[in-house]
């Protein structure tokens, strides 16, 4: 016998002798898991895959998440014609609600299956029922059809941006993520700019039903190429038992709320027995979800994976600015038509330098992330400037539309350096078989908050208003004459205010955050303390 082995059955001995038999017993009954360190993120991909193989690879995530994105907006401009064609205006909202609403629900639930299953087969499933939605949809003979279709579809379209997420993070390591963050944030603003414009122009000149049936060789395509290179990609998903019951509790807790958000203040009033009775069912879901979530072995969402001192606080704030854009891009044409007199059409070319300019605020720290140590400080910095330019709008407006452009601008250049600094934080500090887990939760969230923050602008404007107009969509016509521009300047400036306090808070969550060392190249720079 070796002499560490006669120290450890003596040391072992020794403790024995100190317990009771009671405590002996008790400890001996405690489940014990062996931590592998292999859990932690990986300072490179285990894959040897080359430039290559990685931009292959990459073209595909682009084009499967192109897929999702301009499914958000191609379908607006092509609604009154679906309306038309069936003869049915009161329920078209539900075209986009359904979408919405199942798209946000299932965001976390695929990014646990990856986790579980494995990235290939939940892109497989989540491209399958994204295609397969688009076929009923463009096949439709309904609308209550073509409603069902776009839920379908949303299902879909919600799994892609998560599972999108975890493959680049088996690909690249976390210092260098960031930098491929920037291309997918110009992805949406390609979908958000051009989905509107192809949907009008298919609507117009072919088909509506063409809205849909160009997805079809779009995610072909996409699988043509990610297929064949995944299986060098590294796996580090691991087999469990799926915790259905909290999946589901989940994803009803998160209709329930998207409804609440959807309906409340526009089909139904705030205090109506249906928002109170879905509130209320919100509610009763949500905190059935956390009891089942803290007695469950192995539960659906693991509450300890929210808890921390990086992933709470980079999620919260990667959703207060998403929140504060989101919201911002949907009201500001109310703001350009009532104040600026532009047309519709004017109106969505000025929301270009909320949408697109973020992406060049995301593209240079991603970048500046390879090659700093202090990466945090870009971030504070940036959401802390477009807190800035967003309070000197509120106090400033009205402004000439040039200069209001301008700040507006700089402001969306500010907030868009969030982005690639918390994703990457949170893939950063959770382990390697819990990152799809991770990465379904935080798109989950944002998705709430731009929810939220959309209801919280629009009571806003309502009330500063006077509470007697309507801010749906449709509606805007009929707002702008009748209420005038020296009012909406008022009302929004409270707007503008409440994005300055949203990314304000962007700043603080990513102050506290704690900033761990980044996986992956030493950088060449270090910002000094």
């Amino acid at each position: 016998m070796s002499m560490s082995e006669r120290q450890s059955r003596t040391s072992a001995g020794a403790t024995h002798h100190l317990l009771s038999d009671e405590s002996a017993a008790e400890l001996s009954s405690i489940p014990t898991e062996v931590i592998n360190l292999g859990d932690a993120p990986p300072l490179a991909p285990a894959g040897a895959l080359t430039q290559g193989e990685v931009r292959a690879i990459l073209l595909s995530l682009l084009l499967a998440m192109f897929l999702a994105a301009l499914d958000q907006t191609i379908v607006a401009t092509a609604l009154p014609t679906i309306g038309r064609q069936f003869g049915d205006v009161e329920n078209l909202s539900w075209v986009i609600t359904a979408y919405l609403l199942s798209s946000t629900a299932v965001a976390p639930v695929f990014g646990s299956l990856a986790d579980i299953y494995g990235r290939r087969v939940m892109i497989i499933v989540s491209l399958s029922l994204f295609v397969a939605g688009s076929v009923m949809c463009a096949l439709a003979p309904s609308l209550l059809v073509l409603i069902l279709g776009r839920a379908l579809q949303g299902l879909g379209g919600g799994g892609i941006m998560p599972i999108v997420q975890t493959v680049i993070s088996d690909v690249v390591s976390p210092r260098e993520r960031g930098q491929y963050q920037a291309y997918f944030s110009g992805v949406w603003v390609s979908a958000g700019i051009g989905g509107p414009i192809l949907g009008g122009f298919f609507a117009e000149h072919l088909h509506w039903s063409m809205i849909f049936w160009i997805n079809l060789p779009l995610a072909i395509g996409a699988l043509a190429l990610l297929l064949p290179k995944m299986a060098k990609i590294p796996v580090y998903h691991r087999r469990r038992k799926v915790d259905w019951l909290g999946g589901v509790l989940l994803m009803a807790a998160a209709m329930a709320v998207m409804l609440v958000l959807t309906w409340g203040g526009n089909r139904f009033a705030w205090l109506s027995p249906t928002i109170l009775a879905l509130s209320g069912a919100a509610v009763l879901l949500a905190a059935s979800f956390i009891w089942h979530a803290l007695r469950a072995r192995e539960p659906f969402l693991p509450l300890q994976l929210m808890s921390g001192t990086v992933v709470p606080w980079a999620m919260a704030g990667g959703a207060f600015t998403m929140g504060a854009m989101i919201a911002l891009t949907v009201h500001m044409p109310l703001y350009y038509e009532a104040v600026y007199h532009l047309t519709a059409s004017q109106s969505g070319l000025a929301l270009i330098p909320i949408a697109a300019i973020s992406v060049f605020g995301a593209a240079f720290t991603g970048r500046a992330m390879v090659h700093v140590e202090r990466y945090k400080r870009i971030a504070i910095f940036g959401t802390s400037f477009a807190a800035l330019m967003a309070a000197a709008i509120a106090v400033l407006t009205p402004l000439p539309l040039w200069l209001f452009l301008t700040l507006l601008s700089l402001c969306s250049l500010g907030l868009g350096t969030v982005f690639p600094v918390s994703v990457v934080s949170i893939q950063n500090a959770v382990p390697r078989p819990q990152i799809g887990t991770a990465t379904g939760a935080m798109n989950f969230f944002r998705a709430l908050m731009a929810s939220f923050t959309v209801a919280a602008f629009t009571a806003i404007l309502l009330i500063a208003l006077g509470g007697n107009v309507q801010l749906g969509g449709g509606e805007h016509r009929h707002l702008v004459g009748s209420v005038a521009a020296a009012e909406m300047v008022a009302g929004f400036r409270w707007v503008f205010g409440a994005a300055a306090l949203m990314l304000a808070a962007s700043a603080l969550c990513i102050m506290v955050m704690e900033e761990r060392k980044l996986a992956g190249p030493e950088p060449t720079l270090a910002l000094s303390e």
